[in-house]
């Protein structure tokens, strides 16, 4: 089973991307300098308003994830784990997360990479305001190939 959901946000001049265990997408219009694991302001969704289909996949505990960050031509690809205790319900925000930590912003544990490790070219196009569409494939460890299809990362 597969499951994906697109969230389209932007950048902005404080994007700092430096914390090392996340980072965030948020509905937010701007965010503060203490927010250095934002990657994105003003998402059209969020966690709540994500199908009950990606919600199920995504905390059935044997969900995989892909989240592809994509803005002015960079791709920037993470791979990380669902967890059963994914409520996928906050309004506002979604965070992935590299620990195991889970609260109603968490849309995935166990990530390969937080803000802090994200391409560079990627964080200074969003510094400069960038259109940043992000996708979110949950998948079954047998749909790898469908998965990475979906995400449009392989023929």
């Amino acid at each position: 089973m597969i499951a994906v959901e697109v969230v389209r946000a932007r950048g902005h001049p404080l994007i700092r991307a430096a914390h090392r265990s996340t980072f965030e997408i948020t509905r937010e219009p701007s965010l503060t300098p203490r927010g250095d694991c934002i990657v994105g302001v003003s998402a059209d969704r969020s966690p709540a308003q994500f199908s009950q289909r990606f919600k199920e996949l995504a905390s059935s505990g044997r969900a995989l994830m892909l989240i592809v960050l994509r803005a002015g031509g960079i791709v920037e690809v993470v791979r990380a784990r669902g967890d059963p205790r994914l409520s996928l319900s906050s309004p506002t925000s979604m965070v992935v997360r590299r620990s195991r930590y889970v609260d109603d912003r968490t849309v995935a544990v166990e990530s390969d990479k937080a803000a802090a490790h994200l391409d560079r070219r990627l964080v200074e196009l969003l510094r400069r305001g960038a259109e940043l569409e992000v996708l979110l494939v949950a998948y079954t460890p047998s749909q790898e190939g469908d998965a990475l299809r979906a995400a449009g990362l392989a023929p």
